[in-house]
């Protein structure tokens, strides 16, 4: 499977939510992850789905912090992004909302918060098209890749080698060759771009080492 950089968004309000938009937009990126926040499953809260947008042409993949995503279903349809990921530890169906996602041509994701093992979501993995291991500080850009959740990317491609597998969280030129040899597809990187003095330089030296 090829090896994706995919710049994110984690915005508090609109206006922050535009300023990084434009950034990805002039640095080229092609995917995107878009965080979402409901202030009550993640501490922070971000614009609603009735607030963001992205270009025509390039792929979004949102990710639902919300404490009960299937609530959003409606809202999503319209936006049509390529994924749409909850948390395993979210208080849904997870199967359904993996089908009423697909029914509407999405693809559905699952993410797993660090102290998740891959065994408490065994129940729910096949249902889900990409997994993603989170490491981050939830609903805030930055936060530490701890390497040691790599035998969690491992254990995900035991359980269902046919995913595709993101890791959220730390992740930099220091690490990203790591990540990647460690099994994931999908670095989703935050606070290397958005902070960085040069973000498209920042975003061309993760996708050399890709």
């Amino acid at each position: 499977m090829e090896h994706t950089i995919c710049p994110t968004i984690t915005a508090y309000d609109t206006h922050g939510y535009q300023q990084q938009m434009e950034r990805l937009v002039k640095i080229g990126a092609k995917r995107i992850h878009i965080d979402l926040m409901d202030g009550v499953f993640a501490p922070t809260t971000s614009p609603g789905l009735d607030q963001i947008w992205w270009p025509e042409g390039m792929v979004a993949d949102i990710h639902l912090m919300y404490q009960n995503p299937m609530a959003t279903i409606d809202q999503l349809v319209p936006l049509h992004p390529d994924l749409v990921i909850i948390h395993q530890e979210a208080a849904v169906n997870h199967h359904e909302f993996a089908e009423r996602v697909r029914y509407y041509n999405m693809k559905p994701g699952l993410a797993l918060l660090p102290e998740t093992p891959v065994e408490a979501a065994l129940d729910s993995l096949l249902s889900f098209d990409h997994v993603l291991v989170f490491s981050g500080d939830l609903g805030r850009h930055g936060g530490r890749a701890d390497l040691g959740l790599l035998e969690k990317v491992a254990e995900v491609h035991k359980q269902h080698p046919s995913a595709e597998i993101g890791w959220d969280g730390g992740v930099n030129d220091q690490n990203a060759a790591e990540l990647l040899g460690g099994g994931v597809d999908v670095l989703n990187v935050g606070g290397f771009i958005h902070g960085a003095a040069d973000p498209a330089e920042a975003y061309a030296t993760l996708r050399n080492i890709s």
